[in-house]
């Protein structure tokens, strides 16, 4: 099936269905000029970011991660919603129920008017103490060192979900929720290997819901998915907001 008749069809579905769910990756924000800070684009002072990206990291050198991480936000806040997430906007007033679940940290979800999301992996834009856990949103450019919690004074850490750390419980549920409810499912910019997203259209699948992909490339998922549309997203997704 060629993209038009792709988009026909999902626009199609979309037409009858009164619950949507949405999965976004790294793909959507590419489309803004953010990179992935994974493999070579993501490299800073020869460091990967699985090696930053870590409570072990944090603990050796909280300094050099908060250096990390403050390269990134000046990075990020540079960056604009494109139309691909305004899509996404316009799109959850037209359904009384509409989940967007989204993998990325980078707030443009936000910044483009999306309210209720599911930040799965937390939030760049928001900080937790280590000592008595209170989170609240910070937007410093750069952020001062050490940043201390204003409650207790506690050393803060940024507010996502490091490499070898659990979701949080609660996240997992609304995600669950979302993906047993939905008629429809839109996987947009995810490469479907980081877990526990990668089987989130198995599982929605599985619940009855319509999967649609949505990537520049295939992925391990393409060929589980009922309609897969090759393109970029900040293309695709506005064709299919009527």
């Amino acid at each position: 099936m060629d993209n038009q008749a792709a988009i026909k069809k999902v626009r199609t579905k979309l037409k009858s269905a009164k619950s949507i769910a949405v999965l976004t990756g790294a793909g959507i924000s590419a489309d803004s000029g953010v990179p992935t800070f994974r493999g070579a684009e993501g490299l800073w002072k020869q460091y990967r970011a699985e090696e930053l990206a870590s409570p072990d990291a944090f603990a050796r050198d909280p300094k050099l991660v908060w250096e990390w991480y403050s390269w990134r936000r000046e990075l990020i806040a540079t960056k604009v919603p494109n139309p691909a997430h305004e899509a996404l906007v316009t799109m959850a007033r037209q359904f009384p129920s509409f989940v967007l679940i989204t993998q990325n940290v980078d707030g443009l979800h936000r910044k483009a008017g999306s309210e209720d999301i599911v930040e799965m992996h937390g939030n760049i834009w928001k900080v937790r103490c280590t000592k008595c856990s209170t989170m609240t949103d910070n937007h410093d450019l750069p952020i001062a060192y050490p940043p201390e919690c204003t409650a207790c004074g506690g050393m803060l850490r940024p507010h996502i979900v490091w490499f070898g750390e659990s979701l949080d419980p609660q996240v997992m549920d609304q995600c669950m929720q979302a993906l047993q409810s939905c008629d429809v499912l839109l996987v947009i910019g995810t490469s479907g290997v980081v877990h526990p997203a990668a089987s989130f259209a198995m599982m929605a699948k599985g619940a009855g819901a319509y999967t649609v992909e949505i990537n520049l490339d295939p992925t391990p998922s393409s060929g589980t998915m009922d309609t897969v549309i090759n393109g970029k997203a900040k293309d695709v997704v506005p064709l299919l907001v009527s």
